[in-house]
């Protein structure tokens, strides 16, 4: 006798059930519940609709309802929610959304996917009016595309800044509208580490984006936000991407565990606590990776494999749940964004002993033409080398250094390993030592304690300090830009000028990327040296870092100009 599944919401991780289930049994009747107008729509690409990169909203839906009637044999009824779940008799009531007439359907296995609700913070005042949109779905963003040509709009507030927020603030630029990007944190993307989240930000403001962090909304009206601080900012409409709460309404009257995290709870296969009812998508608790713990993870990739392995448990097939890294990517106007694991930040916060290195190598050979820089760091335990995670930020493939990374992550890898890693070379695709490999020599120098290093976030300090700091660049470089109150000593000169440096007190050399003035740390090393410090990211990362805030706060430079390689 064949299976009745019924899957309970139509997108990533629901439509990915449904097409498993098909492909591993062709008897089964396969139904699938949808309570909004479209299933099977990629919800990664609707901020793209706005500037039309994504012409016609249609394009969104990747499959239609008699689609999948005529390719998969499945059932997939949108505008209908399912409404309760009776665990007894294994059956569902669906109520159809446009008439409110109830039905009641039956099931062997129930699968849940419903998702996230968009947040809405009660605490602002006016989030409810009507010039206030999320984007969850095709008809949400027709809406806010719709209402900001109807009003004539040309400002537009985007509150949030992960992933959400800033693909709307580019494409709502690229649509010619001035866009201010709020954000109550002190950086937009958490999965960056304070130096890397920089250029980001530096990004955004190069393409006029007015990007306003540590900032609280407090009201919306029809024509602006106000903050906390008592400024008002311009805008027609506000778009509210301040995440989701996973939408565990019919698991909670149903009787569904609920885990720490406000999500689903489920077992190693995706099971619930109740017979015969799995759970999978962004509305479950998954599992992390490093530490084992639970953790809602709101991304596609997740999701789709959550569905796989949750079918193949029902048909018999052995499954390997070893839990997920939260592997992600995004443009970024000219820059492409990617990450995996923990930033230095969160691994400091879990109490761990963390170490990092950050190497700025080219995407390709340097004379080749569209040769980029990538500031690529990773995260490692200071004692075992063990990789925690890594961040890529540049106009190449920057995905490409994640992907190998996590990869080794996957296989319990360390920094040792980046560095041994056999990689594809050509001119045109790569360095000879690819940027991984850069990154896990680096690394490996430095949990071997051949030299020590500071980041570009203790320079201010340094400087305010009157630290010894010395620019190894050539003299034409230093004159063109420099640390305020650096010396230059070039590379090409310090063998001679040896008296001019301390062995009494820390000397913090750099040059443009670190590599320069990394090779004048170890030669002092070697010649007796003991208190000598490489800038790690050195003078350019050091721009990157500080341009932001001192343009948007009017501090004082520590640079006398800057200089800018992204």
């Amino acid at each position: 006798m064949s299976k009745k599944i019924v899957i309970v919401g139509g997108v990533a991780g629901g439509a990915s059930v449904a097409a498993r289930a098909r492909r591993l049994d062709e008897q089964a009747q396969i139904t699938m519940y949808e309570k909004g107008p479209d299933v099977g729509f990629s919800n990664c690409s609707l901020p793209y609709y706005l500037s039309r990169t994504v012409r016609q909203a249609q394009q969104l839906v990747m499959m239609t309802p008699a689609q999948f009637k005529a390719q998969y044999n499945i059932e997939a009824v949108v505008n209908h929610e399912v409404v309760q779940i009776n665990a007894a008799n294994q059956t569902v009531q669906v109520k159809n959304c446009q008439t409110g007439d109830l039905t009641t359907d039956h099931y062997d296995e129930l699968f849940l996917a419903p998702g996230t609700v968009a947040n809405r913070p009660q605490a602002i005042d006016g989030v409810q009016g009507e010039q206030v949109f999320t984007l969850r779905n095709v008809t949400d963003v027709v809406a806010l595309d719709d209402y900001l040509h109807d009003h004539q709009a040309t400002h537009v507030a985007v509150i949030g800044g992960g992933f959400i927020g800033i693909e709307t603030a580019e494409n709502l630029t690229h649509a010619g509208y001035r866009v201010t990007l709020i954000e109550q944190r002190s950086q937009v993307l958490s999965t960056l580490d304070d130096d890397l989240v920089q250029i980001v930000h530096k990004q955004l403001h190069d393409h006029h984006v007015n990007v306003l962090v540590n900032q609280q909304v407090t009201g919306i009206s029809k024509s602006a936000v106000t903050l906390a601080s008592g400024e008002t900012i311009p805008a027609t409409a506000v778009v509210m991407a301040v995440g989701g709460t996973p939408d565990v309404r019919l698991a909670q009257l149903a009787g569904i565990q609920l885990g720490q995290t406000g999500g689903i709870q489920v077992n190693q296969h995706y099971q619930t606590n109740l017979p015969h009812v799995y759970a999978v998508g962004d509305a479950i608790e998954s599992q992390d990776a490093l530490t084992h713990q639970a953790k809602r993870l709101g991304l596609a990739w997740p999701a789709q494999m959550e569905a796989r392995r949750a079918v193949d448990h029902v048909y018999g097939r052995p499954i390997r749940n070893r839990g997920f890294y939260g592997a992600q990517c995004l443009p970024v106007f000219e820059l492409n964004v990617a990450s995996v694991g923990y930033t230095e930040a969160m691994g400091r916060q879990q109490g761990w002993s963390v170490q990092s290195a950050l190497v700025i190598p080219t995407d390709k050979v340097g004379l080749m033409p569209g040769a980029h820089p990538i500031y690529l760091k990773v995260v490692f335990d200071a004692v075992t080398g063990a990789l925690y995670g890594a961040q890529a930020v540049g106009k190449g493939d920057v995905d490409k250094q994640i992907d190998i990374i996590a990869t080794v992550m996957q296989q319990h890898g360390t920094v040792e390993d980046l560095g041994d890693l056999e990689l594809c070379y050509q001119p045109m695709f790569s360095t000879t030592k690819n940027a991984v490999n850069f990154a896990g020599l680096v690394a490996t120098n430095l949990l071997n304690g051949e030299y020590r290093q500071v980041p570009v976030t203790t320079v201010r300090d340094l400087v305010s300090k009157n630290a010894d700091i010395i620019d190894v660049r050539e003299p034409g470089e230093y004159a063109r830009g420099h640390i305020t109150t650096a010396r230059n000593i070039p590379m090409s000169q310090f063998r001679r000028r040896l008296a001019e440096i301390s062995h009494d007190h820390p000397v913090y050399l750099h040059c443009a990327t670190a590599k320069r003035s990394y090779n004048v740390t170890r030669a002092l090393g070697n010649l007796g040296y003991t208190n000598v410090y490489n800038v790690a990211g050195s003078f350019n990362a050091l721009c990157e870092y500080e341009y932001f805030r001192d343009i948007t706060t009017n501090r004082e430079p520590i640079v006398t100009a800057y200089a800018f390689d992204l």
